[in-house]
């Protein structure tokens, strides 16, 4: 059985809200984000990398990228729901903070990222949901 899987399943053993989306929702979405994601945040460390932008504008970017990454582990690995909230929270936080600071210098990323924006915070309210209801 691959890690995914595993994943899966635990997930459907869950308690989720009346609202949560189903299971197969999730590799879509999330796979259509990535690639928003990769060209965009990656046009940022691009530009950063010409001088042409300063760390401060690269450091939410790379902030979301971390905190985006370790929340399977959180959830899934330590099965910690609490600190899985916070880190989903930070994820919005961090994303919220590159959109605009970027806005002004890059504005197509700002709007590339708005899908991104909007599932991150349905993820962040659902996350904090299945947290409370899974104490």
């Amino acid at each position: 059985m691959t890690k995914k899987n595993v994943q899966q399943l635990q997930y459907k053993k869950y308690i989720k809200p009346s609202w949560a989306p189903p299971d197969w929702v999730f590799g879509p979405v999330w796979t259509v984000l990535y690639a928003i994601i990769a060209v965009s945040f990656g046009w940022v460390g691009y530009e950063y990398l010409q001088n042409a932008l300063p760390l401060l504008v690269l450091l939410p970017f790379v902030l979301n990228l971390f905190f985006n990454i370790i929340f399977t582990p959180i959830l899934f690995g330590m099965r910690n729901f609490v600190l899985a909230s916070v880190d989903v929270v930070l994820v919005w936080i961090t994303l919220v903070w590159a959109l605009w600071i970027i806005y002004p210098i890059i504005p197509w990323v700002a709007y590339a990222n708005l899908p991104y924006l909007a599932w991150v915070s349905f993820a962040s309210v659902l996350q904090l949901t299945v947290a409370r209801l899974n104490k």
